[in-house]
């Protein structure tokens, strides 16, 4: 068994994530193609490795167990807040028809870009900017993941939510919750808790000619990046 396929068994199916779609799009998107060349022997550790610009690449079962909780379907249109490296965003690749993807960090959006166009992936849209606003010229979508934390769910994203979608987001400032919402009334996004991880924190919209910018600090094993 490759070090793929053990990562998938022992970090991911052991962990509770079973839906076959998600373990097979895992088991495919080369995880160590997105880590920079000098941390290339962690990419399929159980924790996250750095990426650059103080951000990471998610432990393996953070990427898997937020998918899997996101419910993609084929036929789907993903909007993803935090593009980072790219690796969720192959994941999510793999399952949907269209995924759209934002990263404040114009050189991250720009290697990752390259990253997965190198790996074939026609149906990803990397966009540089901020993620609060959502990317309203393609709205609705069917599936919104932000990875990183917010004080609470964006009043942009909520609105870009297709009728019966599902957004994934860890929401607070300190050990987040994540939050899956099903928008079924006027009220959405309903919230479910999913489980308590720490997250880096989503930078803050730009206004008045400044970047409120969160920098991620040191990440635990549950820190979501990208």
């Amino acid at each position: 068994m490759n070090a793929r396929a053990r990562m998938v068994a022992d970090q991911i199916r052991a962990r509770g994530v079973r839906d076959p779609r998600v373990l097979d799009a895992l088991t495919r998107v080369p995880r160590e193609v997105f880590v920079p060349e000098d941390h290339r022997d962690e990419a399929y550790q159980d924790h996250p490795v750095p990426i650059g610009y103080g951000q990471t690449i998610s432990q393996p079962y953070i990427v898997g167990y937020m998918t899997d909780s996101l419910k993609v379907e084929p036929a789907h249109r993903v909007l993803e807040v935090g593009t980072g490296c790219g690796y969720q965003t192959a994941v999510l690749a793999e399952l949907a028809a269209e995924v759209y993807s934002m990263e404040l960090i114009d050189a991250l959006a720009e290697r990752a870009r390259r990253t997965l166009d190198d790996l074939g992936y026609v149906n990803v849209h990397v966009k540089a900017g901020d993620g609060y606003a959502g990317w309203p010229e393609h709205a609705p979508f069917d599936r919104i993941l932000v990875a990183a934390a917010a004080p609470d769910v964006p009043r942009a994203l909520i609105d870009q939510l297709a009728g019966d979608g599902i957004l994934v987001i860890p929401v607070g400032v300190a050990a987040q919750e994540l939050r899956v919402g099903d928008e079924e009334s006027d009220d959405r996004p309903e919230r479910d808790g999913l489980g308590d991880h720490e997250a880096i924190p989503l930078h803050e919209p730009r206004g008045g000619g400044e970047e409120r910018n969160h920098r991620c600090a040191q990440h635990s094993m549950d820190t979501e990046g990208c």
